[in-house]
């Protein structure tokens, strides 16, 4: 229940007498818990004098005191949906006209009116200005600004002042011009509701309480939808999880503003939350007007300025005929038809100059204005006729244009009849979004439109200012339009700036501007769902004197400049094929029905898909990102140290790479205009940053120092790693100087790291796999040391085998070597022809060929070896290693018996005719993939030595799982994974 106390004759009751007075008294504190009314006491009087003046034990004592003010106020509370709301005045701001706090939860708005006296005698508009503020100490935070103070109004604060002017300005009566001032201020804001709504509200309760004439009061709603379920004056956490944020404007039984923003909320959808809105948004008039009745001023007399009947029949008889038949001709273009109309008001003044009509000469420019808008409201009423000679539901023709500048990331450029709008797309990085200062809503913004009107576009001269409302609104309206359909920032961490620039207006600019902007939005590539357009409605009504209710009117689609100033109202719907993204209704008279707002939903539908039509025949999807000059966008993470190594950087990477570089949140962000100024960013940021290692990633490193058995390579922010001289080149390399050099810069893959940790890297890996058939490409021939069968650890860690290449030479002399032992022993004979058609049977003619050079792998050798090793078993003191030497370097060796066996076996091996048993397990015959089963032989601290079937030994590696129990002489399935580089067979279990 509204409580309320009125003390207006605390003096005389006084003089009545102390009894009287002592009785009002008591019963004053008899009510303290439940009245509203609160005490002030002066700086000097402590609080316990306060509390003792006011004790109940006290009360019959109480009688006035110097020093101690009685505030008397008032307050009305009420609930909507959830939530507790309360009006109160009489505390704060009590020399303004009218003031009043509303209060919900802990966020508190504070909104006065004030009015001049007096209005000048020559104007003809309202002057209202509602300012509305947003101080920083609403939630307990100091400015950052340098002034530590606030600044110029932020775009929020305009953005709610014509909120808040939007619904009360059509209520001032006819004629009343004088300056009007609305200040709303946020007292304190617990942030969990939008203070805005709550703003436009406690105007409406200033104005009722002032002496200013208005037609009011009004009743402001915002409704959200959560899982399609509508939701009054939701929280700011629950209208993120809305896909609809309507504010509803409404007097009792008429729509005054409605303003939406949604995602593809569907026509049938958006009435039922405005039918559900208005019965909701009514419940706010009610406690405004009981607040009036115990606070409120009487309505002061203010002088309205209007012509007097005479003088405007006189007018209106001088200039109708004449201003027909203007509208009549649809051949006059905007500035045509502007030009005629001027000279029929020059000539009706010459006119009431030479009478001497000062009445009409004061009202002149007026009178005519409102019989213009007589003459267009009757023939559209009456005759169907338009301005310009279109049916009432025609849109204008239209013409569409995307890619205008190819150099900028993304253009476009749309008329619909005069109308025209250039739009450009740019792209930034995620520390380039807008910072909000707002003590509501997010912290960030990402996607921006701004809506620029400069004078041009409309033939005219004026300077350009700061922050306009006006560019500013119709710029959010455009932006809430497109928002709908913008990639999920996850998906597209990019910021977003659209700039509209309007090149000719003649109507619905910011319409123009929805639909410019999202073919801008495709041309920059920016992965947009569809296309959203936008179209703007108008209405034309009579209305009956007496009762002020329409009774006949008709609905305009895509209206001109001159209908939506001579119309009643201007209703601004844009969306995609699917629904509604935004709305903006503005009007003029005070309210339009409901019914008919709904109306007026299907015919922009129509309007609407029929633009979306041609703007896809223009361009229907985006373009891909890498055309043209969008720019590239890289997204890395580091861990700590690397972030604080970045930004002492910073500006030598962004000079010398020419990207910018952006770090927020842990997460650095790399713009760059094209791609290879990105890869010349990322390579600076690898070389002084580093990035975690991966295997299989290639890398810029440059090479630190040289050893016999490799280099040592600097890179990714100071690491070192090892490139082996097995993965210099696919060929063999004798000396690691003669392929790599001190503080020589190469590009390397990292394809591991050893069991101590030690980074591998290989530029074999980066160049070209040679050509199977060998003997067409350059051959490199090197010369390998002695390689010994004793197994070390070092050869479980190193898995991958050199290719050796031996040159025809030394084959040559392996084949004079087998011949000889073939004439002596007469045993065996070896067909070395075979395999060389160009050779002879003779060791002279054999010694004085020079064949090309006869190329073999490491496996093939360590296989001649393994049987010349196998056939001579009876000679103990012939090693393997002693073998592989004598075939490597052509050193004589004792031809006995058990050589000569060696020599029969290398025949059969040469001849590609006869194959080697198949049931004997032998090194040489063995390839990647074999499984067999072998015994331990030993166990190493990072792996085991294997025993295979043949008496050769191999190696099997610990996985990354630890150790396993493993016995001498136990069993194992193995399969053959890689050889080392003295080739010695590496194993891995079997899966």
């Amino acid at each position: 229940m509204a409580t309320s106390l009125l003390r207006k004759n605390v003096h005389p009751l006084m003089a009545a007498g102390p009894s009287l007075l002592s009785s009002l008294r008591l019963s004053l504190l008899r009510s303290i818990s439940s009245s509203p009314v609160r005490f002030s006491a002066p700086l000097s009087e402590s609080a316990s004098e306060v509390e003792s003046d006011s004790s109940p034990s006290s009360s019959t004592n109480l009688s006035p005191r110097p020093g101690v003010k009685i505030l008397d106020f008032y307050k009305e509370e009420f609930e909507i949906g959830s939530r507790a709301i309360s009006f109160e005045t009489g505390k704060i701001a009590r020399f303004a006209n009218g003031a009043v706090v509303i209060s919900m939860d802990d966020t508190h708005v504070l909104s006065t009116v004030a009015c001049a006296k007096s209005g000048e005698g020559a104007r003809d508009f309202l002057p209202l200005t509602v300012d509305y503020q947003e101080k920083q100490f609403a939630q307990g935070v100091i400015p950052t600004t340098y002034m530590r103070r606030e600044g110029a109004p932020k775009e929020r604060e305009l953005l709610c002042g014509r909120l808040i002017d939007r619904p009360i300005r059509p209520l001032f009566p006819p004629g009343f011009y004088h300056e009007v001032q609305v200040t709303a201020n946020v007292l304190s804001s617990d942030g969990k509701h939008d203070p805005d709504v709550m703003a436009a509200n406690a105007t409406s309760a200033a104005l009722m309480l002032s002496d200013i004439p208005w037609n009011g009061p009004i009743g402001v709603i915002r409704v959200g939808r959560i899982d399609g379920k509508f939701v009054f004056n939701p929280t700011m956490d629950e209208l993120s999880l809305s896909d609809l944020n309507l504010v509803y404007a409404c007097t009792k039984d008429k729509t005054l503003m409605i303003d939406v923003q949604a995602r593809e909320i569907t026509e049938r959808d958006l009435q039922a939350g405005l039918r559900l809105a208005h019965p909701e948004a009514v419940k706010y008039i009610e406690p405004q007007i009981r607040l009036a009745e115990q606070a409120g001023k009487r309505k002061r007399e203010y002088r309205l300025s209007l012509i007097s009947d005479k003088s405007f029949e006189k007018i209106k008889s001088l200039s109708e005929s004449p201003i027909e038949e203007v509208f009549t001709d649809p051949t006059y273009g905007k500035f045509e038809r502007g030009e005629a109309l001027e000279k029929i008001a020059q000539t009706v003044k010459a006119e009431l100059e030479e009478e001497g009509d000062e009445d009409g000469l004061k009202y002149v420019s007026k009178a005519i204005d409102t019989v213009r808008k007589q003459v267009i409201r009757r023939r559209i009423i009456e005759k169907g006729l338009r301005v310009d000679g279109r049916q009432l539901d025609e849109v204008r023709p239209l013409y569409c244009e995307s890619g205008t500048y190819p150099i900028l990331h993304g253009s476009s450029l749309f008329s619909r009849g005069d109308t025209q709008v250039l739009c450009t797309v740019t792209l930034g990085a995620p520390g380039d979004a807008q910072r909000l200062d707002h003590i509501v809503g997010p912290p960030t913004k990402r996607f921006m439109l701004h809506y620029s009107f400069p004078p041009f576009s409309i033939n005219e001269v004026a300077k350009r200012g700061g922050l306009n409302r006006r560019e500013v609104g119709h710029g959010t309206l455009a932006e809430k339009a497109l928002l709908a359909v913008l990639p999920p920032e996850d998906d597209f961490p990019y910021t977003l700036r659209i700039n509209s620039e309007v090149m000719a207006s003649d109507g619905s600019t910011s319409m123009a501007t929805v639909c410019g902007g999202s073919m801008a939005l495709m041309d920059a590539g920016i992965p947009v769902r569809e296309h959203v357009a936008g179209v703007s409605v108008g209405l034309v009504s009579e209305v009956d004197p007496a009762t002020g209710e329409i009774t006949d009117y008709r609905i305009l689609t895509d209206i001109l400049g001159l209908e939506d100033h001579s119309g009643d109202m201007d209703f601004k719907i844009a969306g995609t094929r699917k629904g509604i993204t935004a709305i903006q209704l503005d009007i003029k008279p005070a309210g339009i029905p409901l019914d008919i707002i709904c109306e007026s939903l299907e015919p922009a539908r129509t309007g609407r898909e029929h633009i979306l039509d041609r703007m896809e025949q223009e361009i229907s999807t985006a373009r891909a990102m890498n055309d043209g000059s969008a720019p590239r966008l890289a997204t890395l993470k580091f861990s700590n140290d690397s972030l604080r190594k970045l930004i002492i950087n910073r500006k030598k990477i962004e000079r010398e790479a020419g990207a910018r570089v952006s770090v927020s949140d842990g997460t650095v962000t790399l713009v760059a205009k094209t791609q290879a100024t990105m890869e010349k960013a990322l390579e600076k940021i690898d070389f002084l940053i580093g990035r975690q290692i991966e295997v299989g990633k290639v890398y810029k490193g440059v090479v630190s120092s040289i050893k016999e058995y490799g280099a040592f390579v600097e890179f990714n922010g100071g690491q070192q790693g090892l490139l082996h001289i097995s993965e210099l080149s696919h060929n063999p390399v004798s000396k690691v100087s003669d392929v790599v050099s001190v503080g020589q810069q190469l590009s390397l893959m990292c394809i591991g790291q050893d069991l101590r940790g030690n980074l591998k890297l290989s530029l074999k890996a980066m160049l070209p796999t040679p050509k199977k058939n060998l003997l067409d490409s350059p051959v490199h021939v090197a010369s390998q040391p002695p390689q010994e069968t004793t197994i070390s650890e070092d050869v479980i860690s190193n898995s991958t085998p050199p290719v050796i290449i031996r040159p025809a030479e030394e084959c040559d002399s392996i084949a004079n070597k087998l011949l000889t032992v073939k004439r002596k022993s007469r045993k065996a004979s070896v067909d070395v022809a075979s395999q060389h058609p160009q050779e002879t049977t003779t060791s002279e003619e054999i010694g004085n060929l020079t064949p090309p050079f006869v190329v073999r792998a490491a496996e093939e050798c360590d296989s001649l070896a393994n049987k010349l090793l196998a056939a001579n078993k009876k000679s103990p003191k012939t090693s393997k290693s002693s073998l592989r030497t004598s075939l490597r370097k052509g050193n004589k060796k004792d031809t006995s018996k058990g050589t000569v066996g060696i020599a029969e076996e290398l025949a059969q091996i040469m001849n590609p005719a006869d194959e080697a048993p198949k049931d004997e397990v032998s090194l040489g015959q063995m390839k990647i993939g074999d499984v067999m089963t072998a015994k331990v032989h030993q166990i190493r601290a990072h792996g085991l030595v294997l025993e295979l079937s043949d008496g050769e030994r191999g190696m099997y590696k610990f996985q990354e799982d630890g150790r396993k129990h493993f016995e001498v002489g136990e069993e194992v399935d193995v399969v053959l994974s890689t050889f080392s580089s003295k080739g010695i067979p590496i194993f891995k279990p079997v899966d």
